[in-house]
C-alpha cells in the first residue's frame, strides 16, 4: 500500500474539518485522501483528480467507504479551475498538491518510471497521451537530449550521457529502463557508480519531467489556486525536487506580495526522523503552505 508523505504535517496545515471542502489535486493511490476524509466526516466532501486513470482505480477502491464524500476526476490537475466550474462547486477549503510520483507507479515496471524494475520506456502519467520516453531518447537530438537532462535533471554529466545514448541507438534502438540505464551508467566516472543515489536517476527524472509537462502543469495549477479557495483556505504543496520546490516557492513568493495569500510556513517543513526511518522515500519531501488572505 502506498503510503503518504508528510502526512501529518499536510494534515495540520489543512485543517480538514467536518462539513469542509478540500480538493487532493493530484490524488494518486488515495493515502492522503483517505486521512482527510475521516476528518471531513460528517457532511465534508473531498475531489480528488488525476490524469493517472489507474491511479484513480487503485483511490475508488481504497475510499469506497466514503463514497458519498468523493468525487473523483481523470483530468490534469492544470485544468483544477475548469473541473470545479463543471462540478459547479464554487470557492473550497483547502487544495493538497502532491507533486511525487507515487511508489504504486514506480514500482510497476510496465509504467517505465522504475531504474530497477525491468520495462518499457514509457515514462506517461496519462497513457492517452502518445508522446513516451522511449520516442525521446531514439528521436532527440544530441544537443536536444544534453539540454533537456541538464535542465530537467540538474546532471552533470548531461553532455557525455547525451552523446552515448546517440552512440547507442545507432546499433539497436533503446527501448527498455534497462537499455538506458546501461548507457547512462557507462556514461558517468566509476567514482560516482556507488553513490547512494542511483547515477540513472537524474536522467529518468528529466525525461519523465519532459513526457509529461510536469513543470508547465504544476505552474498552471498553483496560479489556479487562489481563485478556488474561499477566504483563509488553505494550499499545500508537496515538492521532491528543486524544480518543483522553487516553482512553489516563487509562487507563494508572488501571492504574497501581491497581498492574495500569506505563508504559513517560513521555510521548508521536512519529514521527521521517525519517517525518514520508516518511509525513505520522505527524505527528499518539502512542503510549503499558504492561506487566502483576501
Amino acid at each position: 500500500m502506498h503510503e503518504p508523505v508528510l502526512l501529518e504535517e499536510a494534515l495540520y496545515f489543512l485543517d480538514p474539518l467536518p462539513g469542509k471542502i478540500i480538493i487532493d489535486a493530484t490524488i494518486g493511490a488515495g493515502g492522503h485522501a483517505e486521512e482527510i476524509l475521516k476528518r471531513l466526516q460528517p457532511g465534508g466532501k473531498l475531489i480528488g483528480i488525476d490524469r493517472d486513470s489507474e491511479s484513480l482505480k487503485i483511490a475508488h477502491e481504497r475510499l469506497k467507504c466514503f463514497e458519498d464524500s468523493v468525487i473523483l476526476v481523470n483530468k490534469n490537475f492544470r485544468s483544477i479551475k475548469d473541473v470545479m466550474l463543471e462540478l459547479g462547486i464554487g470557492a473550497v477549503d483547502g487544495i493538497l498538491f502532491d507533486l511525487g510520483i507515487s511508489s504504486i507507479q514506480m514500482e510497476t515496471g510496465e509504467r517505465g518510471f522504475s531504474i530497477k524494475n525491468i520495462g518499457p520506456l514509457d515514462m506517461r502519467m496519462d497513457r492517452n497521451q502518445s508522446l513516451t520516453a522511449k520516442e525521446l531518447v531514439n528521436d532527440l537530438s544530441e544537443s536536444e537530449l544534453s539540454s533537456l537532462i541538464k535542465s530537467y535533471g540538474e546532471e552533470r554529466f548531461h553532455r557525455r550521457i547525451a552523446r552515448n545514448i546517440v552512440s547507442a541507438r545507432k546499433s539497436k534502438e533503446i527501448a527498455t529502463t534497462q537499455d538506458l540505464t546501461e548507457v547512462v551508467y557507462r556514461s558517468l566516472p566509476h567514482g560516482l557508480k556507488r553513490q547512494r543515489i542511483h547515477p540513472a536517476t537524474r536522467t529518468f527524472q528529466a525525461l519523465r519531467i519532459s513526457v509529461n509537462d510536469e513543470l508547465g502543469g504544476i505552474e498552471e495549477a498553483l496560479r489556479q489556486a487562489p481563485d478556488i479557495l474561499k477566504k483563509n483556505g488553505r494550499m499545500c504543496v508537496i515538492s521532491f525536487h528543486s524544480l518543483e520546490d522553487r516553482i512553489a516557492k516563487n509562487i507563494l513568493k508572488d501571492f504574497k506580495a501581491k497581498g492574495i495569500c500569506k505563508t504559513l510556513t517560513k521555510k521548508v517543513v521536512r519529514a521527521k526522523e521517525e519517517e525518514l526511518l520508516r518511509n525513505p522515500r520522505s527524505r527528499s519531501a518539502k512542503l510549503r503552505a499558504a492561506e487566502r488572505s483576501i
